[in-house]
């Protein structure tokens, strides 16, 4: 009976190795270059209402309420650059500091006079990856011979580039 078991359990496993079939397919994979770059909103207004008596310098105001995030599989030349959409007149000063873990933050950059044909690298050399949650620390500075500004909003491009 024992004898009969293991012929049948053999046999069994004989009809099921040669009894499969396959069939194959061919799969192209692509993965396109990738640069994405976002914020996590707007800093609050920067309006400086103080200074020392007998200084140009007003005291200066800052934001370091907001964040970015990029994502990028190109290479790791890719960097960051910052210009606004208009330069601020003499006297008043922006300044931009980003934060960064895959490259190399160029600390608190002047953005007063970058425009779009003359953007500031604030931060290069970004390895391949994510970098997630980046602190943007903005400083706005003012000379009391520029006189007063009226609310002004400046919009600010950061852009992704190799």
């Amino acid at each position: 009976m024992k004898k009969s078991l293991l012929i049948l359990a053999i046999a069994a496993l004989a009809d099921y190795a040669f009894g499969q079939a396959t069939a194959s397919q061919s799969v192209s994979l692509t993965v396109n270059m990738v640069y994405k770059i976002s914020t996590s909103g707007n800093p609050a207004a920067l309006t400086v209402t103080t200074g020392t008596a007998g200084t140009d310098a007003l005291s200066s105001v800052s934001d370091n309420a907001t964040t970015y995030s990029i994502t990028q599989n190109f290479g790791n030349t890719v960097k960051i650059s910052a210009h606004m959409d208009a330069a601020l007149s003499s006297g008043y000063t922006l300044q931009v500091n980003l934060a960064s873990t895959k490259g190399t933050s160029g600390g608190t950059m002047d953005i007063s006079n970058a425009t779009s044909g003359s953007a500031v690298d604030v931060v290069t050399g970004i390895n391949k990856g994510a970098d997630v949650g980046q602190t943007i620390s903005y400083t706005f500075s003012a000379l009391a011979s520029a006189g007063t500004l009226s609310s002004t909003n400046k919009t600010i491009t950061l852009t992704l580039t190799n």
